[in-house]
């Protein structure tokens, strides 16, 4: 099992946020199986505001649960779906790909996204992209040469540029020298600043880039562009008690997050106000490419 990251304020980015409701009157321990609500993040971004987004999501949740909730940011993909596995995290927002995963393995079903404005299920789309004067003018071009990708686990950060190569005749595993950087956020810099000659990029890295002020589009040269991808799933545990279960998808199926700062919430590529009903079946055309690709869902797990 990868290490799901847990402890002090000074793991910054990729650390445990402990979070408990400020609300005037105490909350009742019991609301909660526990007395807290576990809620785990996939590790997609690594800006600064990324940690403090999630703190003010979680405040929201435990405002309307009546009961503390736990932020739980993991290492990788893997350990945020392993931790659901072991039942230490209740509910998560998880990419496609790895929710996915985690309802294979660890009975996560989905039960909101983020909403567009006209109070739709949202999408996002992913990309391979380059730099000026890289020598690369074309996807068939990437072959052989170094190539970010975000995460083994990843929906935009690994699936889809996967399967832009090899619908373009280049094995992604051996016909690039592939890295996995760990999150969008890295895979982004290493492009940036010419640590690979080519990579992933996703429209909500884009946006959270372009918040920070380190987003130029001439700085890159787009090779690729993916369909509409559903946005991140929001899911809960499968196995948490009936009555629990089903107040935390009301909740979590109407979330309003127009009260956060929208520089902050900016980084979630969010287009309406908060959060929408979502339906497993979203996610079918993602079941689609691992079975083109013929990857291993049980090991990504493992």
């Amino acid at each position: 099992m990868r290490k799901f990251l847990k402890g002090s304020c000074s793991q910054a980015l990729y650390g445990v946020a402990a979070l408990l409701a400020t609300a005037g009157t105490a909350m009742a321990a019991n609301d909660c199986p526990n007395g807290v609500l576990h809620y785990g993040v996939v590790p997609f971004d690594a800006s600064a505001s990324f940690v403090p987004l999630y703190h003010r999501i979680g405040a929201l949740i435990s405002a309307k649960l009546g009961c503390p909730v736990d932020v739980e940011i993991g290492t990788s993909y893997t350990a945020t779906i392993e931790a659901m596995r072991a039942g230490k995290v209740d509910a998560a927002e998880f990419g496609p790909l790895s929710y996915v995963l985690a309802h294979q393995i660890a009975d996560a079903q989905v039960v909101a996204t983020y909403e567009t404005k006209d109070g739709k299920p949202d999408t996002y789309t992913a990309s391979v992209v380059t730099w000026p004067d890289s020598g690369i003018t074309t996807l068939k071009g990437v072959a052989g040469h170094t190539f970010a990708y975000s995460d083994p686990a990843s929906t935009s950060g690994h699936l889809f540029p996967a399967y832009a190569l090899k619908s373009h005749g280049i094995d992604p595993d051996h016909g690039v020298r592939a890295i996995y950087a760990g999150s969008h956020t890295a895979s982004f810099e290493a492009i940036l600043n010419h640590k690979v000659q080519a990579g992933e990029m996703n429209s909500p890295e884009i946006a959270s880039a372009t918040v920070a002020g380190i987003y130029k589009p001439s700085d890159f040269v787009t090779l690729w562009t993916s369909q509409p991808i559903p946005q991140d799933p929001i899911s809960v545990r499968g196995n948490l008690p009936p009555a629990f279960k089903a107040k935390l998808t009301a909740i979590l199926q109407t979330l309003d997050l127009s009260s956060i700062p929208p520089d902050m919430v900016k980084l979630t590529g969010l287009k309406g106000k908060g959060y929408v009903a979502q339906d497993d079946s979203a996610f079918d055309g993602i079941r689609s490419l691992v079975s083109v690709l013929h990857l291993d869902l049980a090991k990504m797990g493992s």
